[in-house]
């Protein structure tokens, strides 16, 4: 460590509220400073950045403690520190001087080559150790630009070394963001990670981590499928394994299964963010829950899956508090996957059993919840148009002062002076 650049009057109590003020703090005492795997590849693509940042820094614990001192430990498979603020995580890698050195291939290494990239921060120069950019570059010039399968397979193989665990993780995210046909390609990398050695398993904040990059892609679904085929979800989230073994009824699902559906429904989300392809979480993890009730719900008259909305939601807040997320998050997660059947028969029902619901806040993506499901099970969306009119009515009733909220006239009152 070079202790001329250290400075005990650095100390930041407050932590900086942005990614800039973080890094200024410590280039500014002499430190390097480098944005690196899927953080460097997504302000490489123009990507919508996700809610955390990948750092690394020749600055070690000791100087980020003094500098940070909010910053917490959150364990070697994840970072070898954290630190919050302004609604966003950075996740810092200490490097020592030899990994430090410009250009090094050994700085600490992610499983897939592909993750090698990095940016300088100071120069905004990316570095490309590992010769991935004509990859990389082919995925930035989008479709028409697609990379071969064999080029694919190449960069989807896990460096030696790598354990099961860490190459799922970071295999599923890779996909999630950046894409791939599925099919063969698919199936090989899957074949490859099985045959590596178990190593850490993940832990709570890990997992969480994993997910949200997961659901904030424009591909979950792909990243699911080769978690699914590697077993980790069968392993820790198995309230997903288990739609997959949940048929549906071809009339009115023929995309397949309840796993199979739930899939197909992430392909229907719109990006929320204007050319950076970022997708709504909240939207994205109801769409994920809404039918984790099927596989514990019992058949009733001619219900299939009677009471499945409400067994979805104690699934989803199990789930989530499990892995530690925001209270008010799962907060919304549970009211979307409550309710995402009541859309359908919004037409039908009176004012009196939907107003208190149609009046949340979160009813247009409720909403949107509801035309991704549709959407999926190729049905059309007469049905979807004919709801969205209904709460339109709602929502124009409730304004004029001489309508109730069901458009029933009010009487005027009389009184002196009327």
């Amino acid at each position: 460590m070079d202790h001329h650049r250290d400075n005990p009057e650095a100390r930041q109590d407050e932590p900086p509220e942005d990614g800039p003020g973080v890094y200024e703090t410590l280039v500014s005492a002499g430190y390097r400073v480098s944005l690196r795997g899927f953080s460097a590849i997504d302000q490489y693509l123009g990507l919508a950045p996700l809610p955390f940042t990948w750092v690394e820094t020749d600055a070690d614990l000791t100087v980020l403690a003094r500098f940070f001192d909010r910053l917490r430990f959150p364990g070697v498979d994840l970072a070898d520190g954290a630190l919050e603020a302004g609604g966003r995580s950075w996740y810092f890698r200490c490097l020592d001087l030899e990994e430090a050195l410009p250009g090094s291939a050994e700085s600490w290494s992610p499983a897939f080559t592909l993750l090698s990239l990095n940016q300088d921060w100071s120069t905004r120069h990316f570095r490309d150790p590992c010769g991935v950019y004509p990859i990389i570059r082919l995925l930035r010039e989008g479709p028409a630009k697609r990379v071969s399968p064999g080029e694919k397979l190449r960069w989807m193989t896990p460096r030696p070394g790598t354990d099961r665990y860490r190459a799922a993780m970071e295999g599923a995210l890779i996909l999630a963001r950046y894409g791939m046909e599925e099919g063969r390609g698919l199936a090989e990398i899957i074949r490859v990670i099985q045959d590596l050695p178990w190593g850490l398993a993940p832990g709570t904040e890990s997992q969480r981590v994993l997910l949200t990059g997961l659901l904030l892609s424009p591909r979950p679904d792909l990243g699911m499928e080769l978690l699914k085929g590697c077993g980790f979800i069968g392993e820790f989230w198995p309230e997903f394994s288990i739609l997959d073994d949940v048929d549906h009824s071809k009339e009115f699902h023929p995309e397949g299964n309840v796993w199979k559906h739930t899939m197909e429904t992430f392909r229907y989300r719109k990006p929320s963010a204007r050319g950076g392809r970022a997708y709504d979480l909240r939207l994205s993890l109801g769409l994920l829950f809404h039918d984790t009730g099927k596989p514990l719900s019992e058949s009733s008259g001619s219900r299939r899956f009677d009471g499945h909305a409400e067994l979805g939601a104690g699934v989803a807040r199990r789930f989530l508090e499990r892995l530690e997320f925001d209270p008010a998050l799962i907060g919304d997660t549970v009211y979307l996957v409550k309710n995402h059947m009541l859309p359908a028969a919004l037409p039908r029902l009176p004012l009196t059993r939907t107003e208190k619901i149609m009046a949340s806040p979160l009813f247009p993506t409720l909403m949107e919840l509801y035309r991704c499901d549709e959407s999926s099970s190729f049905k059309g969306l007469d049905a979807y148009y004919e709801s969205s009119a209904a709460y339109q009515a709602y929502l124009r009733y409730r304004r004029n002062p001489y309508r109730s909220a069901d458009g029933k006239k009010l009487a005027l009152r009389s009184g002196p002076g009327h």
